[in-house]
């Protein structure tokens, strides 16, 4: 997989974290693990240079 396709990737999956987690409480136990891949995501896309100005609408 090139560094591209795995940005897409990782791109996509913070996506559609985002969108699980937003139809979940925020003291559950399912958005607890969810939050925490959320922001190892953050930080993958924040390291390849991804602007998530547009992208992150939970803003934790």
């Amino acid at each position: 997989m090139t560094e591209k396709e795995q940005m897409q990737k990782n791109v996509e999956e913070f996506a559609r974290l985002q969108d699980y987690m937003s139809v979940c409480e925020k003291d559950s136990e399912p958005y607890k693990k969810m939050k925490k891949r959320y922001t190892e995501l953050k930080v993958i896309l924040t390291v390849f240079g991804v602007s998530l100005t547009e992208i992150d609408y939970i803003k934790e």
